[in-house]
């Protein structure tokens, strides 16, 4: 590799605040805070299943998406077939940048920064201003794709890290107090249960998904400065930087969440907890800093979402292009967010508890690469096989009004007595390791008996 091809170390703080700044929106504040909350004492089990769900699984895609010299999460899905690969594309993107995630930025905004301070009769009108200048900021920072580094890595993002640093060293230095009655240790029999809950709540971060996104930008970026090969080395450094730095706040946030009971009751959600930790810790300046925070941190995450959708959907659809697919997320991002929070996070389970399942598939198999290559058999095997609990976890997530159909309460009734760990959401394990294992062992079966024929003939 040429010299004018490597990146400093300043090059790559840059890419790694980059990275950090696309995944850490509104909702990696709020779900971890809520979640430490909801675990108390036993919020050490949580945080580590919280951490497998949303930190190893995101550094996976981005390593899934390296190791594969992916530029994309269609090329990652390529070999389970070219109408899986599209159809996951679309489907995920739409969910990240259109339905879900980036929706949800400016309506997490809204009423952590915004709602409180205004007549609960404005607040229909109020979300619908507030969003349209929100996303219009969002599209004129995204549109010139050559300088979304600067904006979130040398700008944004820097300033997020700065408020997010002031708040952990006031809560953990000079108002020590609260965390020192928090137990290290879960009370017996209750590890296991809050595990599981910390890793289905990671979900709600879609991080996951967003890595296997993200991956095109980062390799844009990368291409701005100037690095056109060993790209896959450059994204699992940058990758590993953001998110070892990315559990460290984790950790800090559930271990808030926790130490907060001492001198408050259970929020209903993440949002106003950490309304009610900020004015806890610094006063009536407390508010300012949570608005600006949550300002930085959801700004950062839309432009990542509406960025890599719009370089992703453009180059599979070169005739359209970037800068279309910009207008149009971004439109479609703010009538969504008209709906307001509570319908989106509403019908977001169902479309995750769909597409996490196959993303994981997906991502094991890239991480695989070594040992199995890009064999379309095992890739087709364990994608078809997880996507039978995949479509029953949709099904079973679904919102009240359609849970109540009988046709829906008899699917949920059978699987729940016949699907192996239907009931705690992780049935899509036992199937996606038999379609991997059965896929691996039938290509590697029909391979030897293809050379042993070939071999018998040529005697």
């Amino acid at each position: 590799m040429d010299n004018s091809e490597k990146l400093s170390n300043k090059q790559y703080i840059i890419l790694a605040s980059l990275l950090f700044g696309m995944f850490f929106g509104a909702g990696n504040l709020i779900f971890p805070i809520h979640l430490g909350q909801m675990s108390g004492q036993n919020w050490g089990p949580a945080a580590i299943g919280f951490l497998l769900s949303a930190i190893c699984l995101p550094l996976l895609s981005i390593l899934a998406i390296s190791m594969t010299e992916s530029n994309s999460m269609y090329d990652l899905a390529l070999p389970a077939g070219k109408k899986f690969s599209l159809a996951f594309l679309i489907l995920t993107h739409a969910s990240l940048g259109l339905l879900i995630a980036t929706p949800r930025t400016a309506t997490v905004t809204f009423s952590i920064g915004v709602q409180p301070f205004i007549p609960k009769a404005w607040t229909h009108i109020g979300l619908l201003i507030f969003s349209f200048l929100f996303f219009g900021t969002v599209c004129i920072l995204s549109f010139n794709e050559g300088k979304i580094t600067r904006n979130v890595g040398k700008i944004l993002n820097p300033l997020f890290v700065l408020l997010l640093a002031i708040l952990f060293f006031i809560a953990f230095f000079l108002k020590g107090t609260d965390l020192r009655s928090v137990a290290l240790l879960p009370a017996t029999g209750k590890g296991t249960g809050s595990f599981i809950n910390g890793f289905l709540q990671g979900y709600n971060t879609m991080d996951a998904l967003a890595g296997l996104g993200f991956g095109v930008t980062i390799v844009a970026a990368l291409k701005l400065f100037g690095q056109h090969k060993e790209k896959a080395r450059s994204v699992a450094k940058i990758g590993i930087l953001t998110m070892g730095f990315e559990a460290l706040i984790y950790i800090f946030l559930i271990a808030l969440g926790a130490s907060s009971l001492a001198y408050t009751k259970m929020s209903v959600d993440g949002g106003s907890a950490f309304t009610t930790i900020m004015e806890h810790y610094t006063g009536l300046a407390g508010a300012a800093i949570l608005a600006a925070l949550t300002l930085l941190a959801c700004l950062t995450t839309a432009i990542g979402l509406i960025t890599s959708l719009s370089e992703d959907w453009g180059h599979r659809f070169p005739k359209i292009g970037y800068h279309r697919f910009l207008l149009m997320s971004t439109l479609v991002s703010f009538c969504i967010a008209n709906f307001g929070l509570e319908q989106i996070i509403l019908y977001s389970s169902p479309i995750l508890s769909f597409l996490y399942p196959l993303a994981i598939a997906l991502i094991i198999l890239g991480i695989l690469k070594p040992f199995i290559g890009r064999n379309s058999f095992i890739y087709r095997s364990t994608i078809i096989l997880t996507m039978i609990p995949a479509i029953l976890d949709l099904i079973h997530n679904l919102p009240p009004i359609f849970a109540k159909l009988s046709f829906i309460s008899n699917i949920n009734s059978w699987a729940t007595a016949n699907i192996p760990l239907y009931r705690i959401g992780l049935d899509f394990l036992p199937f996606m390791l038999v379609g991997l294992l059965s896929g691996w062992g039938i290509s590697l079966f029909g391979e030897k008996s293809f050379k042993k024929t070939f071999k018998d003939n040529n005697h």
